[in-house]
């Protein structure tokens, strides 16, 4: 059984057609991408989890059941436009916010002081909101989203403004959460995120479905048959030769370190195997497309058709 089953899903808002016949499924216990570029209909699919809208066709499941008024309780959710009460205190809020999610003051409490460690803001439970910066304040809001200890968490651009560090303890933070059984959907534009996250991903543009499927498998078949080989050589000039004959770009690593090679082919050995016969190989790799560079040819390519 799946955590999340999204089943040819439309939505029109007048003349906009903001979903096409969406379908997804998301496994239990996983974390799972939700890509398009702005506009693509992210947004509105979120809004349809979260009963905030619901579709006009199709048909939404969680955890087998068809989406009803009570799962509201099970799910977190962090969307990408924050708002938090800026006169009142920081610890005082986000107890109001837990037991608005049924956890007993005491309990929230506990559970709230536990984070606050986790992230290093202790010392600011008894500030007023106005005194955080932003990035303080998101994460204020991640705590208060996850506080209640949901089955599915959601959240929208959750790394927008934080810094390397702060992105690196929220990115720790998910995988924990889903380690302790949560489901994670995860909307961003931050890619890199998506390849250290995901399990799957859903990339939708224009309110379509455009690629689907587990990231190293999105990755392999995007395939471009770039090859990377780094080696140590005394005799630059037959390399010189063999770069030539199969079109390898070619770089030195600092005045008298090693070559760096990038060869484009579907059968690298024999390259590789004179390659060898020269030199000494330090390292060699297959160069899968990053999931950037997928984003951007499968977007730039479905608006070329359309």
């Amino acid at each position: 059984m799946h955590a999340i089953e999204v089943k040819d899903v439309i939505k029109r808002y007048a003349d906009h057609l903001a979903l096409d016949k969406v379908s997804l499924t998301v496994a239990r216990q996983s974390i799972y991408g939700l890509l398009g570029p702005n506009g693509a209909g992210k947004t509105t699919l979120i809004r349809i989890l979260n009963q905030i809208t619901a579709p006009d066709s199709g048909e939404v499941l969680l955890n087998g059941k068809r989406l009803q008024r009570e799962h509201i309780a099970r799910i977190g959710y962090l969307p990408e436009e924050r708002g938090l009460y800026k006169k009142m205190k920081v610890g005082e809020q986000a107890v109001y916010l837990a037991q608005l999610k049924g956890i007993s003051k005491n309990d929230a409490e506990k559970r709230l002081k536990a984070w606050f460690d986790k992230f290093e803001i202790g010392a600011w439970w008894n500030k007023k909101i106005e005194e955080l910066s932003k990035g303080m304040q998101q994460k204020i809001q991640f705590i208060t989203t996850v506080i209640h200890e949901p089955d599915i968490l959601v959240f929208d651009e959750p790394f927008s403004g934080f810094d390397p560090i702060n992105a690196n303890l929220l990115k720790e933070s998910m995988l924990e959460l889903r380690d302790r059984g949560a489901t994670i959907l995860l909307s961003t534009h931050n890619m890199s995120s998506v390849e250290e996250l995901c399990d799957s991903i859903t990339l939708i543009n224009k309110g379509r479905t455009i690629v689907q499927g587990a990231v190293q498998d999105i990755k392999r078949q995007h395939d471009t048959h770039r090859h990377e080989i780094i080696i140590e050589t005394e005799h630059p000039e037959a390399l010189n030769t063999l770069t030539e004959r199969y079109n390898m770009a070619s770089e030195r690593l600092g005045e008298n370190g090693p070559f760096h090679l990038t060869l484009v082919s579907v059968a690298p050995n024999e390259a590789l195997h004179e390659v060898l016969n020269i030199g000494r190989l330090v390292s060699y790799r297959d160069i899968l497309p990053s999931m950037n560079d997928i984003f951007i040819s499968e977007v730039q390519s479905q608006n070329h058709i359309s």
